[in-house]
């Protein structure tokens, strides 16, 4: 496969600009999750990539090759580069198995290794060889998006774009569908992208993480850097429930409503927002007379775990906890609560958009 590298592309429509100077440097063989609102330009990106959109400025290289530069542009079908969009797109008269002929484009000759070709790309998607002679009409959402993944990957393209493709599916075979689809492309060792609004999708599918905002990425990294060390304020929001409380740091700690609070070494000093996530956070009961942190207001059960909502001793507004269900403290109950690793901090006067997102947690 190959190495995906975006540099510097801008595309504008009408008066807004979409995309604004945007670089992406996808690894051979890794995938890449673009996550982000909708109308961040997200989708743009996708389309400036495969070809159906041509950029104000800024290359695409695959490879060695650049498909995208000043003046040039290498059209979709000669690109060798795969898409599968948001509903599949099969064609509904065709069978599963003519669906995916049609990926192989003339590649292989004879009826028999055509047919062959089928069935191992159908085992590649964990579909099996017999769906080859139903409809999609016949099949799941999740085994539609299966077999489009097919008839794109018969193409044995260089990269591999998917746009929203589980957005359609329930929660369960979302998640069943999701994982089948990232084996199938590691599997394959396929350079891919996933463009996606859902942070969980994101997080979970790709090898590295670039989170949208307005045609500009606010964040590129690793799943486990973006989700426990954000970049600013609302990338933190954006990608899961956070806990933000007032705090001053000195010397490396946060002092705060829970108490000292050990922070990231690259955190400001003085006045700061500090931000732990919810699961970070563990809550014991204690006993009568026995020092606390805050009082347990409300407590929702989610099954395998629960939310608690607690009021910190000295902190204007509640925050919310997660812990497993078993043994969950009850509404009223005093605890004190423990920080797991280090808290982010951010300047306590954050830019005017930022600070007007609205948080996911409080």
């Amino acid at each position: 496969m190959s190495r995906l590298v975006v540099s510097q592309v801008s595309k504008t429509f009408g008066h807004t600009r979409v995309l604004d100077a945007i670089t992406l440097d996808v690894a051979d063989g890794s995938a890449t999750a673009v996550v982000g609102a909708s109308g961040c330009g997200k989708t743009t990106l996708l389309r400036v990539i495969a070809g159906f959109e041509s950029p104000d400025a800024g290359t695409v290289s695959v490879g060695s090759e650049t498909v995208v530069r000043d003046g040039f542009s290498i059209p979709p079908q000669r690109r060798n580069i795969g898409y599968v969009a948001q509903d599949g797109a099969l064609f509904p008269h065709l069978t599963v198995g003519q669906n995916i002929a049609y990926g192989l484009n003339g590649g292989l000759s004879g009826r028999r290794r055509r047919r062959d070709r089928v069935v191992e790309l159908l085992d590649m998607v964990s579909l099996g060889s017999a769906y080859a002679d139903r409809r999609p009409h016949e099949l799941s959402g999740g085994q539609q998006q299966r077999v489009a993944l097919a008839r794109a990957l018969a193409r044995k393209p260089a990269v591999m774009l998917l746009d929203e493709p589980f957005s359609a599916l329930d929660t369960g075979l979302r998640a069943t569908t999701r994982q089948a689809v990232a084996d199938t492309l590691r599997a394959a060792g396929m350079t891919s992208i996933l463009v996606t609004h859902d942070q969980e999708e994101a997080l979970s599918f790709a090898d590295q993480v670039a989170v949208m905002r307005a045609g500009r990425f606010t964040q590129v990294g690793s799943p486990e850097q973006v989700y426990a060390a954000p970049a600013d304020l609302f990338t933190a929001r954006f990608l899961g429930d956070c806990v933000l409380l007032d705090g001053t740091v000195e010397s490396g700690v946060a002092r705060c409503a829970l108490g000292r609070v050990p922070v990231r070494s690259d955190a400001p000093s003085g006045a700061v927002i500090v931000m732990t996530r919810p699961e970070q956070l563990v809550a014991q009961v204690v006993a009568d007379g026995e020092a606390g942190t805050g009082t347990v207001r409300a407590v929702e059960f989610r099954g395998a775990d629960v939310m608690l909502t607690i009021a910190l001793d000295g902190a204007a507004a509640p925050i919310r906890v997660r812990r497993i269900s078993v043994g969950a403290p009850v509404v009223g109950e005093r605890v004190r609560l423990e920080v797991l690793g280090t808290a982010v901090a951010f300047d306590a006067e954050p830019d005017a958009a930022t600070a007007t997102m609205p948080a996911t947690a409080a």
